[in-house]
């Protein structure tokens, strides 16, 4: 009798084994799923960069104010016309350190 039980016992195992540790085991099956939900969360952070750059390019070609605040921003440009004044803080100027923007 003990004979057919470890007979039994080792069948179980042996049919259990691929289940999990073969090819489609449930390990490999939950790495998979980890790396699909990593996938889609970079997927959704690109999606939502795409919609913003997409957003930039749709304005820049319609209309002149964001070509105007860029190039004021990061060109300093100023209108014809326009002057251009800086203040100073009393504080800086008196310590002689450079003004920050």
């Amino acid at each position: 009798m003990r004979v057919v039980t470890y007979i039994l016992l080792a069948l179980v195992v042996l049919l259990q084994y691929p289940l999990w540790f073969g090819k489609g085991s449930w390990l490999k099956v939950w790495d998979v799923n980890q790396k699909l939900e990593t996938q889609k969360t970079l997927n959704d952070q690109a999606r939502q960069r795409n919609a913003a750059l997409d957003a930039e390019v749709r304005d820049l070609k319609r209309g002149t104010d964001a070509i105007e605040e860029r190039a004021r921003s990061e060109l300093g440009m100023i209108k014809r016309g326009e002057v251009f004044v800086r203040i100073i803080n009393a504080g800086v100027a008196a310590s002689g350190a450079a003004p920050t923007p």
